[in-house]
């Protein structure tokens, strides 16, 4: 028994639609966060098995990771 109108159910689609278009940017930013951090890992990952340096290029790639994706993130939050 579903008490909600046609109208009731567009009204809550059209919410919800706007809400997910002013979370985008912030959505985006945090999946370039991740990828970031991904990305530059496995850069310093590849680096250390050609090069066979331990975990260090690595741990560089990680905080470059970081360091690349938390400013991509704060540019993107103060816009």
């Amino acid at each position: 028994m579903d008490r909600t109108t046609p109208g009731d159910r567009a009204r809550a689609n059209a919410e919800l639609q706007d809400s997910l278009q002013r979370a985008e940017p912030r959505i985006v930013a945090s999946y370039a966060l991740v990828g970031a951090i991904l990305l530059f890992g496995a850069v310093g990952y590849a680096v250390d098995r050609w090069t066979g340096s331990g975990p260090w290029a690595l741990l560089a790639g990680l905080g470059a990771g970081f360091v690349v994706g938390f400013t991509n993130l704060l540019v993107s939050l103060r816009r």
